[in-house]
């Protein structure tokens, strides 16, 4: 399962997990998280921003999709959850027992690896259902080819 966001790195980690999966023959999960609306509820407004970031994070899917089919010739199952990242992680991890680990990609700035690396592979690694891959955010298309297979 690769996690897909905005960051500049998250192509690294989908470069990797769709390469690695085509080695391997295993299916691949792309998730997108959506964060929940704060105090929106009244009129319906929650829901419309709800459904408005749902859509982006469609678009946005499709694009990792298609990146995945050119890098690596997998079709990636495509999952949007809404609420905290690291939570809907775990959660999809727990219910869907094929998922073998976790893709992400470290920040290549000086201001570190990124939130989620931090959260998921600091306090919560040793408690981690599955294992947690992280790509280097400044490696190559070639350098992770070598690495994937």
């Amino acid at each position: 399962m690769v996690v897909v966001d905005k960051t500049p790195e998250c192509a690294r980690a989908i470069h990797f997990a769709s390469r690695r999966a085509a080695r391997t023959g295993a299916s691949m999960i792309m998730l997108s998280v959506v964060d929940p609306p704060d105090n929106f509820e009244w009129l319906g407004v929650g829901e419309a921003m709800v459904e408005e970031a749902r859509e982006a994070a469609e678009k946005q899917l499709d694009e990792a999709a298609r990146e995945a089919r050119n890098a690596a010739g997998v079709e990636p199952e495509q999952v949007i959850r809404v609420g905290s990242r690291a939570d809907e992680i775990f959660k999809l991890i727990q219910e869907d027992e094929d998922i073998s680990f976790l893709v992400l990609a470290a920040g290549a700035s000086k201001e570190g690896p990124g939130p989620l690396v931090s959260t998921l592979a600091g306090r919560a690694a040793s408690t981690f259902p599955v294992p947690i891959v992280i790509v280097p955010g400044g490696l190559s298309d070639e350098e992770i080819d070598a690495l994937a297979g």
